[in-house]
């Protein structure tokens, strides 16, 4: 669970990184042949959306952990109040399940016996996870990490082609890293790798000719 949790923020962090940067360059190169201020507004792009992504899940993670924090002190203390209300419900629960009342009497009197068991499970029965607490370090240094990588996929050819085709290669590059990064999301979504591929790199060509024609229809007005 853990791992495909990661995983998921990975992928949108690359395609994050990824569209945000190649829709960046693209405007600007609709806008302008100057291939200095193409690149330079890249990087700056890049870096204006590393940190955010990164800062976006340091705080998506602090607040998720204050949140289950805070869920967990005020059912800590409802149960504290009413120790045999929340038995209660409890037995009435497994009832439901199937248990007949003397062995869901009998399961929850036993757990009485185990306060930290008992609250543990009330926690988990009110959907309160207190044991999977998310690390905001971690957070903000894997989606910084997974949003600069994809950010750099569409830079590099800007820095390694000639100025004259190095637009062509970046938007070569960016459709197929497009199409790649929808394919890996399939192992998440269960869906086929293909038609996930196939969506992303539509919305990588829609991104791209709109940022394009925007610059372009822009650079005419101004």
């Amino acid at each position: 669970m853990k791992v495909r949790l990661w995983l998921g923020d990975a992928i949108y962090g690359v395609n994050d990184g990824l569209a945000a940067i190649f829709g960046i360059i693209a405007g600007v190169a609709g806008f302008t042949a100057n291939h200095r201020m193409i690149l330079l507004s890249g990087w700056f792009g890049a870096l204006a959306s590393t940190l955010s992504m990164a800062a976006g899940a340091w705080l998506a993670a602090r607040s998720e952990n204050e949140l289950s924090e805070r869920d967990s002190a005020i059912l800590h203390a409802r149960v504290q109040r009413d120790m045999q209300g929340e038995i209660d419900k409890l037995t009435a629960r497994y009832e439901h399940r199937g248990f007949n009342s003397e062995e869901a009497a009998w399961i929850t009197k036993r757990l009485a016996e185990r306060p930290e068991q008992l609250m543990q499970l009330i926690s988990q029965e009110e959907g309160i996870d207190n044991e999977h607490h998310r690390s905001p370090m971690h957070s903000f240094l894997f989606a910084g990490v997974s949003t600069l990588i994809g950010a750099c996929i569409p830079m590099l050819p800007l820095m390694i082609f000639p100025p004259s085709l190095a637009f062509i290669a970046a938007a070569i590059v960016s459709v197929i890293a497009h199409f790649a990064v929808g394919s890996v999301k399939s192992m998440v979504t269960m869906r086929s790798w293909w038609i996930s591929g196939l969506e992303m790199m539509a919305v990588g060509i829609v991104v791209g000719l709109a940022s394009y024609g925007l610059g372009l229809m822009t650079s005419r007005i101004v």
